[in-house]
């Protein structure tokens, strides 16, 4: 009985040590696969002072150390200036009195910031998922050429990125270069202006001096962040395009008289309760909305931001990858340096509220218009319904146009 005892708590010591090399700080199951040069060109990267020569052992711990500031939670050393762009970014201002108080607004900053312990290692398990994020199509091309990849035609940028990432390890294979935490190779088909129009697009400040290396070693540090900003710009803007789309059926069921409802119910095969009440009718086409347009709302917005060609799980990627005019939509979307940056940012997403705002009132007023002439005889509703409904979906067509042109 005493051995079975002891056994058991061995096991159970061991099952525990293992669990905390998997599941607790970041540690070895991260960066031990990382190449010695990879250490220190994170700790460089991060400003992180390392003695030279350094064994492979200090050199990890180094990294252990300082991943949870550097990486999990960076807002903590962010200047007051860029933790109240951050919140203009997420749609939120920094509370009255604490606009210098970099320790209030980091704490204002923790409530939005969406990166966790865990989703970091995921991240940086896989730096191919998203550090080619924020490149330009051009420079994915570039990239593909550079390396003999093929990229299937037409050359969309989800079948880029597609490309690209699928064959990124085989790339750096060929040339004998590491790909956990990518050298200055990742980059050699970047001009230098392309380096500086990389900073000067997010509103980051510029590395002074700007050097070569120095500009390389920023990109990749910020493009972590980048990768998560955009994220949050897609959730907003689908979100906004979901919300319109809903605007759009409701008022196009608003103008339909009951023997509208049921008669598209009965073409659709959706059965109607015997005696159902307008209230009754009108909840069930909701229920249902989705037939109004074949396809559902959730899969609509996606249809107009891009479509899902990513790797699975990723769902921003998926989403994000096809949007038309990508680098400019980006470019007004995300400062976190600089007052202009930040009031752009501000802008672009007044803009798009504003646009979905307009669109809204003008499907009600469309929708009441049609209740109006419902009224009066169901001929006339029927072709003044469907008129409204032709208006209000050409409006929103045209809205999502306007908002993808402004942002």
């Amino acid at each position: 009985m005493k051995f079975t005892l002891t056994s058991t708590f061995v096991v159970a010591l061991a099952a525990q040590a293992t669990a905390n090399s998997w599941f607790g700080k970041p540690g070895a199951y991260l960066y031990n696969k990382w190449h010695e040069t990879e250490l220190e060109r994170w700790l460089s990267d991060n400003n992180v002072p390392y003695p030279t020569p350094s064994d492979r052992k200090d050199l990890e711990n180094l990294v252990k150390d300082n991943w949870n500031d550097k990486i999990v939670t960076p807002y903590n050393s962010w200047d007051a200036q860029s933790l109240q762009n951050y919140l203009t970014l997420k749609g939120q201002k920094a509370k009255k009195g604490t606009e210098k108080d970099v320790k209030s607004l980091a704490e204002q900053v923790k409530v939005y910031w969406t990166e966790t312990e865990d989703s970091a290692n995921q991240a940086y398990g896989s730096v191919k998922d998203w550090i080619f994020d924020s490149w330009t199509d051009s420079q994915l091309k570039a990239f593909a050429d550079k390396h003999g990849i093929p990229v299937p035609q037409p050359r969309k940028r989800d079948t880029l990125l597609q490309s690209v990432r699928e064959n990124y390890q085989s790339a750096a294979n060929k040339i004998s270069e590491s790909a956990n935490y990518p050298g200055d190779w990742l980059y050699e088909s970047w001009s230098d202006s392309d380096l500086k129009a990389w900073f000067d697009e997010r509103g980051y400040p510029v590395p002074q001096p700007s050097t070569r290396d120095g500009l390389i070693a920023s990109i990749r540090r910020q493009s972590r962040l980048a990768s998560l900003n955009l994220q949050g710009a897609y959730a907003q803007a689908s979100s906004s395009a979901a919300a319109a789309q809903q605007s759009l059926s409701d008022a196009l069921l608003d103008s339909w008289s009951d023997s509208q409802i049921k008669e598209w119910a009965d073409k659709n095969g959706i059965k109607v309760p015997q005696g159902s009440k307008r209230n009754e009718l009108l909840a069930l086409a909701r229920k249902h909305r989705a037939r109004l347009y074949g396809d559902n709302v959730s899969a609509t917005a996606t249809s107009v931001y891009g479509a899902a060609t990513s790797k699975a799980g990723n769902q921003y990627n998926a989403a994000a990858t096809g949007l038309a005019g990508y680098t400019n939509w980006i470019k007004a979307q995300f400062g976190l340096a600089t007052d202009a940056a930040a009031a752009s940012a501000s802008s672009a997403t007044g803009t798009a509220a504003a646009s979905a705002s307009s669109l809204s009132s003008s499907i009600s007023k469309s929708a009441s218009s049609a209740s109006s002439s419902a009224s009066k005889s169901n001929a006339s509703a029927s072709k003044s319904a469907q008129s409204a409904y032709d208006a209000a979906a050409a409006s929103a067509a045209s809205a999502t146009d306007r908002v993808k042109e402004e942002l």
